[in-house]
């Protein structure tokens, strides 16, 4: 079977992503897409090349349907060397390789795509702190599932929890040092995020 990741347009790469992920046919993925954004006729069109704008919506709707990346149903990245192919973009995007578009699209820092701006860069860098709160707060969260078992498993050994202990608050710190700093950026974060209801 040929690989999603080296297709030539959007809808061969989401036709084929389709089938790679189990879905035998467009009313199946359309049926597992809930919204109704997009339906069997919008998928068989894209994936045919007769619909080629597609909303947003419904590309992340069918990216998340599919549970692939955005950027490889965007883009065959594997060849990322080679040129981007996505249809009906403004000049700027003229000549910029598949990595450089992953890499613009997804604001990855020290990556192949150089910000214009300086703005951007900064823009780059907040993004970057965001990830960093998401992954501090699930250390946390690991943490406090180690430590909360070992009690409850009447687990005596007071050096392995004091060193969890230890951790926790060193990632305590981390976060709120990094929740001061997008504070500072402007933008809203706490330490743990608020339970849903």
């Amino acid at each position: 079977m040929a690989d999603f990741r080296t297709e030539t347009s959007v809808g061969a790469r989401i036709r084929l992503a389709r089938r790679e992920r189990g879905f035998r046919t467009t009313a199946e993925l359309a049926n597992a897409i809930p919204g109704g954004n997009v339906t069997e006729a919008i998928l068989e069109n894209i994936e045919s090349g007769r619909k080629a704008d597609i909303s947003v919506s419904q590309l992340l709707n069918i990216a998340r349907g599919l549970n692939v990346p955005i950027s490889m149903l965007l883009t065959p990245i594997a060849t990322p060397d080679g040129v981007l192919d996505l249809p009906n973009l403004s000049d700027d995007f003229e000549g910029m390789s598949v990595a450089e578009f992953d890499s613009w699209l997804s604001a990855t820092p020290s990556s192949s795509y150089r910000p214009r701006l300086a703005a951007e860069r900064v823009d780059i860098g907040t993004l970057t702190l965001l990830r960093e709160l998401g992954t501090l707060r699930r250390e946390m969260e690991r943490l406090q599932i180690v430590r909360n078992v070992g009690v409850a498993s009447g687990d005596s050994d007071l050096k392995s929890n004091s060193r969890v202990d230890s951790q926790l608050k060193g990632v305590q710190r981390e976060l709120e040092q990094l929740v001061d700093l997008l504070s500072s950026a402007g933008i809203e974060a706490v330490v743990a995020p608020r339970e849903s209801a």
